[in-house]
């Protein structure tokens, strides 16, 4: 249960994500999750969408840079070490994380974690052994364009 995410370079520069953003909304694209991370003079926007297809178009008409990947979302109690539980299953079978991000108070009052892994599919199989709940497209209130989704966008060329 892989979910499709949008990952977007930014310039570390003042209404860069605002530009990013407000063309996705007024377009009627809802966000359902997003991380922002800074590194220097650029930094990394990481959104999942309700409609990854029409986000992809929206972006590449205005020349925004965008690359899909894949994430995997599940729900954890909320409630302290509850992740640190799920973590140690992972450390023992030596799946390595790429980056990760959250969120509380969805879902049924549980935690949401959003990872990516060096290897979805082998952190997939071992949640599932582990009886942790996977979240699919539907639980987010996406449109599952996993089969039509390719993985890079052109790139952003000089203004």
């Amino acid at each position: 249960m892989k979910l499709k995410q949008l990952s977007v370079p930014l310039e570390n520069a003042i209404g860069r994500a605002y530009e990013v953003l407000s063309v996705l909304g007024e377009r009627g694209i809802n966000l359902r999750a997003l991380n922002l991370v800074d590194s220097g003079d650029f930094g990394e926007l990481r959104l999942l969408v309700s409609n990854l297809a029409e986000a992809r178009q929206i972006l590449m008409e205005n020349r925004i840079t965008a690359r899909v990947s894949d994430v995997v979302a599940f729900e954890i109690e909320d409630r302290p070490n509850a992740l640190a539980e799920v973590l140690t299953h992972l450390t023992a079978a030596r799946i390595p994380i790429n980056y990760a991000y959250a969120f509380a108070g969805n879902f049924s009052g549980n935690a949401v974690m959003i990872f990516s892994f060096e290897d979805n599919d082998e952190a997939i199989e071992l949640l599932q052994r582990i009886d942790v709940p996977l979240l699919n497209a539907e639980a987010f209130g996406m449109i599952d364009t996993a089969a039509n989704a390719c993985s890079e966008m052109p790139r952003q060329t000089a203004a």
